[in-house]
């Protein structure tokens, strides 16, 4: 992880989805040749796993675990200068609206979880991390400290809205939260997260960007996430 083409590499795959070597060539800024070695060294290390398509090979992360590792990371790492109107566009567009590995972050995912609680759906806190009085819970990551669970209401409005609650994997927590490093605040992950994103993007309510992570809300998806939820997005 410690190289900086791999970092970039992981970076890109930080949303969940599976991408072709010559993508992740293009974000590391490296050959074809070079990205190849990379992506070799984090298969061996069980980082990222390959998936053939025809001629083609895409690459993912090994498991969401990865990326949660990488979102703390980046908490300690020194920041890096940005240098260009491109880097501070990608900056900022991560801050509004960002994927973590399969579900919501950013000022969206927070703002989506708030309005989750204020309108009953969800229950258990408030949605606010407070770092002196945290037991288990750190700046990023996968929060331990309280227990949301979705309310009577947020089950009948997630299934209206065409979330399958009953085909969610049995394996995964239902409702976990994760401490959003750049808001310092909760948002929802899950398998109800995920399913959440998941809709959003099948209704065209969401798009991604052109750099790996960031999503954008259509103009449908800003009508449809406040007439649903309550969720006004900021000009």
């Amino acid at each position: 992880m410690a190289d900086a083409s791999r970092a970039r590499m992981l970076k890109a795959l930080s949303d969940g989805r599976a991408l072709p070597a010559g993508l992740l060539a293009a974000e590391a800024g490296v050959s074809a040749a070079t990205a190849s070695a990379h992506l070799s060294k984090l298969v061996e290390a069980r980082l990222v796993s390959m998936e053939s398509a025809g001629r083609c090979r895409y690459y993912r992360l090994a498991n969401p675990d990865i990326s949660l590792a990488l979102e703390a990371l980046a908490v300690i790492a020194p920041p890096l200068p940005v240098t260009s109107l491109r880097e501070s566009n990608i900056a900022g567009a991560l801050r509004r609206s960002r994927t973590c590995y399969d579900h919501l972050a950013g000022q969206l995912g927070v703002g989506l979880l708030e309005c989750l609680l204020k309108g009953g759906l969800l229950a258990g806190h408030d949605g606010t991390h407070r770092p002196d009085e945290a037991v288990r819970d750190g700046a990023t990551g996968y929060g331990h400290d309280f227990d949301y669970r979705l309310t009577e209401t947020g089950q009948e409005t997630l299934v209206r809205f065409g979330v399958d609650l009953t085909r969610l994997p049995a394996r995964r927590p239902r409702i976990r939260y994760c401490v959003d490093w750049s808001e310092q605040r909760h948002h929802l992950a899950g398998a109800v997260g995920a399913a959440l994103t998941a809709r959003l993007f099948e209704l065209h309510w969401l798009r991604y960007g052109s750099s790996p992570r960031v999503v954008h809300v259509t103009e449908a998806g800003a009508d449809g996430l406040a007439g649903t939820f309550g969720l006004r997005l900021a000009d």
